[in-house]
């Protein structure tokens, strides 16, 4: 998240139209205000829908795990290559102010068609809570999420040097303070989002049925995009608009693609070679061009290794919000969401930030320690790596507490008594003993059939699906002594979804009875029989259960996340003070149990690393970048955010890793490896001061020219003129040589 609140252009240098003075506040142009409001709305309606986005892949349009991180991931990466488009446009042909407000259209339209896509009521014909053509989400969850990539990638580039365009040369001081504000923008957006817009998703909402209200979750950051448009466009005769000068990085790839073409053409060996590839471009280019391209080219060198650091980094969005969904998140006075988990790093940046800066650095350099900039990024990322190791080592933990559920040949079992009195079983080889109304702690496995015998001759055999999940409720229908039923109820197989608990009924009680809870009904269950399963939310949960005569009964259960019971009405059951302490609470799958908290040392290292990382890689590479081309290594950057993100999606598509916690650790191997790499790159890295370079190639540039003036003379002259001048010099070259 902290490189796309640095990406603020250092265009101070670039060459402006004399231009109106704007109206002036507290010494700053007035114009700044809206800037900031729009990328304040802009930041949260981006990082808003993004917080969510990966649990609406999983829950809402029933993707699994991988294939939800790795469109995540294609999102992510989409939005960092988008910017490079946004700045040749901005830069060669619209203008910042029309490329933001053009590009800020098409965001808004995405943001608004993500917004529907997320309405399940559109393609519910039966009312049943469950979209009836998917295919119609999928696809305008993609068109919306095509286009806020190429709107919000598109603008980026843009809004910072906008922004910076509103000072006259002689307000340096305000430009800095408001590339401050603008940063603090951007981390108050970002972070109020991913708090409230995960609230919004808790929600539920509907025409016809109450789902989980993701329409509500991406309408509001829609509307916020809506609403930095209108901002942005009220200030428009205030701000000073520059014409677009050219892009700098259309020259820089031109030169570049010269020189190898120059150079393929003269690979026979009859011409000399030259110390530089690019050297090759001189035929065409001016030599403080060239030599400008070549420092940019050795810190491009050095990104190579990065996208790695981003591979891990952008998965706080999706793998670690992932495994935040089987945790606890009760922390007593609140209760957390695991997409607002990702909350922990913009809190954890305003915090590390300046204790970096004026702390820790500085003790490091009292200690005589050369602390290198590109020491600090291997440093960064060695933490990042680390946090990948701790989360597979809270992975571990988490696998410890979730339940064994079957495999594709195997079937689990799990057996209620609702007989009133004790009663020895034998299912295959297991022997057990069952009192009145419970059931047995552990699920037994099978294979395909299970021979049970209840003792009195009482046999049954019963052939079981494989990887099924069942309950075996065995009942009294007769006499005292006579057990004549054995009934088969086929249980959930997986967690409940979204960190709800599923709670059924049996019905053991000799009338037909109405269960409610909440606003969810569970509708009629006859005697004997299982209710349907319904989610019930973490907390207090009251039953109220009731039958047509009026009588009622409300039971309570406090509720964790992620849990599953059967509650059994006995037999015996009354409607009177008591009624509820005859219902028995069956568990069939237990509540999650290992809490959120254990999350956070994860979070602070990864988001050290990104503190030590990211804005020291952004101050070394426009500390080694010529002036005129820092939005250059500025595409540079957001490249390899955007490679990392590819390399997620690969390795979540071609991995086959069956646990999760292999997974985080091989990415932190494989970062580990990439940061020996970086290491020894680094190594051999020679600092420059490409302000000096370019001092020495500015004293020259007056001679270069004269020698062009003078070829291009002699090429104008008249050929006799031209023949003359050759047998002079000729002839003059003939007396040196008899000298």
């Amino acid at each position: 998240m902290f490189d796309l609140k640095h990406l603020i252009s250092a265009e101070e240098d670039e060459k402006r139209k004399t231009r109106p003075k704007s109206a002036v506040v507290c010494g700053y142009p007035i114009s700044i205000f809206f800037i900031v409001v729009n990328e304040f709305c802009e930041r949260f309606s981006y990082y808003g829908m993004r917080a969510v986005l990966v649990l609406y892949f999983k829950y809402f349009l029933r993707w699994d795990d991988d294939f939800a991180t790795t469109i995540y991931h294609t999102f992510v990466a989409l939005c960092y290559l988008t910017p490079i488009l946004g700045a040749i446009v901005a830069d060669s042909w619209l203008g910042k102010f029309k490329t933001i407000v053009y590009l800020s259209i098409v965001y808004t339209l995405g943001q608004i068609i993500m917004a529907v896509s997320a309405i399940h009521d559109i393609t519910d014909t039966n009312k049943d809570g469950t979209p009836d053509n998917m295919t119609v989400h999928v696809a305008l969850s993609m068109v919306g999420l095509m286009l806020i990539a190429l709107g919000t990638g598109g603008i980026k580039p843009c809004v910072a040097a906008f922004g910076g365009d509103q000072f006259e040369d002689h307000q340096e001081k305000q430009r800095s303070t408001f590339f401050s504000i603008f940063y603090l923008s951007i981390n108050a957006g970002s972070l109020l989002s991913t708090v409230i817009t995960p609230i919004l998703r808790a929600q539920e909402c509907g025409i016809h049925t109450q789902q989980k209200c993701y329409p509500l979750a991406f309408g509001v950051p829609a509307a916020l995009m809506v609403v930095a448009l209108i901002v942005f466009i009220v200030g428009s005769g205030m701000y000073n608009k520059t014409a677009p000068q050219g892009n700098i990085m259309v020259k820089v790839c031109k030169c570049i693609g010269f020189a190898v073409k120059n150079r393929f053409r003269h690979r026979s060996s009859q011409y000399p070679k030259k110390e530089h590839w690019m050297d090759w471009a001189e035929d065409k280019y001016d030599k403080l061009l060239i030599a400008q391209v070549k420092m940019v080219l050795k810190v491009l060198f050095l990104y190579i290794p990065l996208p790695m650091f981003w591979a891990l980094f952008d998965q706080q969005g999706s793998r670690w919000t992932l495994q935040a969904t089987t945790m606890d998140g009760d922390f007593g006075v609140l209760i957390i969401q695991p997409d607002q988990m990702q909350t922990v790093n913009p809190i954890l940046i305003l915090i590390l930030v300046p204790i970096v800066d004026s702390l820790i650095y500085p003790l490091i350099s009292k200690c005589k320690l050369n602390f290198s900039p590109l020491r600090r990024m291997t440093v960064g990322m060695f933490l990042a790596a680390m946090a990948f190791v701790a989360a597979g080592l809270v992975q571990i933990q988490i696998d410890q507490t979730l339940p064994k559920f079957p495999s594709s040949t195997e079937s689990q079992v799990k057996f209620i008594n609702m007989v009133n009195r004790r009663l020895d079983v034998r299912a295959g080889t297991h022997q057990f003993t069952l009192e009145p109304f419970t059931a047995n702690d552990d699920y037994l496995t099978f294979e395909q059939i299970v021979d049970l015998n209840l003792g009195s001759n009482v046999t049954y055999v019963k052939s079981l699906q494989d990887g099924s999940r069942n309950t075996m409720v065995i009942v009294q229908d007769g006499g005292e002594s006579k057990i004549s039923l054995c009934l088969q109820f086929h249980d959930i197989t997986a967690k409940p979804e979204q960190g709800a608990n599923a709670i059924r009924f049996f019905n053991g009680f000799d009338s037909a009875l109405n269960v409610t809870v909440g606003n969810q009904d569970y509708g009629e269950t006859v005697p004997n029989n299982m209710s349907t399963y319904v989610d019930v939310p973490q907390g207090d949960a009251q039953f109220r259960i009731w039958n047509s005569a009026g009588q009622e009964c409300v039971y309570s259960q406090k509720l964790g996340f992620g849990s599953s019971y059967t509650l059994i009405i006995p037999p015996t059951f009354t409607y009177d003070q008591n009624c509820s302490q005859s219902i028995r609470p069956v568990m069939n799958i237990g509540q999650n149990s290992f809490h959120m908290a254990w999350q956070i040392p994860q979070y602070f290292l990864i988001t050290a690393g990104e503190v030590v990382f990211s804005v020291t890689g952004l101050e070394f590479s426009y500390s080694q970048a010529p002036s005129n081309m820092k939005s250059v290594l500025q595409a540079g950057w957001l490249l390899t955010v955007a490679v990392g993100n590819i390399i997620v999606l690969i390795v979540a598509e071609a991995a086959t890793l069956s646990e999760q916690w292999a997974e985080y650790i091989l990415f932190a191997s494989l970062l580990v490896v990439v940061c020996f790499v970086f290491a020894f790159m680094a190594y051999f890295y020679t600092y420059i001061d490409p302000t000096k370079i370019e001092a020495e190639f500015a004293q020259k540039e007056p001679e270069e020219k004269g020698k062009r003036k003078s070829l291009e003379m002699v090429k104008k002259m008249d050929p006799v003129d031209r023949l003359d001048d050759d047998s002079s010099s000729s002839s003059s070259s003939d007396n040196e040589e008899k000298m």
